[in-house]
């Protein structure tokens, strides 16, 4: 499991701290934040717990309009739910009650000149990322046409030389070898790199290429959605077909679907050209529209 210290958002973010200093090396497990509302009130075992808590305007606002006892009990609430630290939005001031109860419970308290809705924005898609559940498997990414494609296959097949073709032709590389992936969310996988394979791109007979250094900054992309997953295989006589539309077929990654097709390599096959095209075609698809239901309605009506 990935996680994320208190210190760590206090450097991303160039958070203040008020209180708890000592306690910045407290763990984060909880990808996404929350704004106290029924938190307040009382504590509820359906409720989640050790979310990193976001005060704006609104809550401090509260906050202030209760006598002190009524905020002592609203404050000790939301203690309860064991948040690894507290951020106030908006450079809220007067926060004495807050200090109180964290530095009791041992709890950072922070502070940001961002406005509630703009950091909250910007803190999510951080920690989504970052804790994100992850695993490592061989292959390329490539970013074709701004659409995610994680090329596999044995090795020695061809994925790194065709991912440089690509690269050639104006597209991205994202990761060579190892890639990481991601789960953003039931939907999404993320494409990166492991950070040392980082812009370089091996190829046999020729050794490691750094593509930003020889092709620019064009040729490189940190990260990509992957939509689609393409297995380059060694030529099978026989096997091909030329049906009007190929049957869909899925691979999975942490239960997350990608469609998968099978490309197979044959001397002066253009494998490149052929990836081009079926990101285009998915991408076609993804509008709704179908070459082969045009092709079918054409024959129809010329009959």
């Amino acid at each position: 499991m990935n996680t994320i210290t208190v210190e760590e958002l206090v450097k991303k973010f160039s958070l203040e701290v008020l209180v708890g200093e000592e306690y910045l090396d407290r763990v984060i497990v909880k990808a996404q934040t929350r704004r106290p509302g029924l938190e307040f009130i009382d504590f509820f075992d359906f409720l989640p717990t050790q979310h990193v808590k976001v005060l704006g305007k609104n809550e401090i606002t509260y906050l202030r309009m209760l006598d002190e006892s009524e905020r002592d009990l609203r404050v000790g609430n939301l203690i309860k739910y064991e948040p690894p630290c507290i951020i106030v939005t908006d450079k809220q001031e007067k926060l004495t009650y807050l200090t109180k109860y964290c530095k009791q419970n041992k709890i950072p308290l922070l502070r940001t000149d961002q406005t509630n809705y703009e950091f909250i924005g910007k803190l999510d898609a951080y920690m989504i990322k970052t804790l994100a559940p992850e695993i490592a498997i061989h292959g390329v990414c490539v970013n074709v046409f701004g659409i995610g494609v994680l090329l596999r296959g044995e090795s020695g097949v061809g994925k790194s030389e065709t991912a440089h073709t690509l690269i050639g032709r104006g597209h991205r590389l994202v990761a060579d070898d190892i890639v990481v992936i991601k789960k953003l969310s039931p939907q999404t996988i993320l494409g990166t790199h492991n950070g040392k394979n980082k812009e370089f791109l091996a190829l046999r007979s020729i050794g490691l290429l750094n593509v930003t250094r020889q092709y620019g900054r064009k040729a490189f992309q940190d990260e990509t959605r992957i939509a689609m997953d393409i297995e380059l295989t060694n030529w099978k006589k026989h096997s091909l077909n030329n049906d009007l539309e190929v049957e869909q077929r899925y691979s999975e990654y942490m239960g997350v679907k990608v469609p998968h097709i099978q490309i197979q390599l044959q001397p002066g096959r253009d494998v490149a050209g052929l990836i081009e095209a079926a990101v285009n075609n998915w991408y076609l698809k993804q509008q709704g529209y179908s070459a082969a239901e045009e092709f079918m309605k054409r024959i129809e009506e010329d009959h």
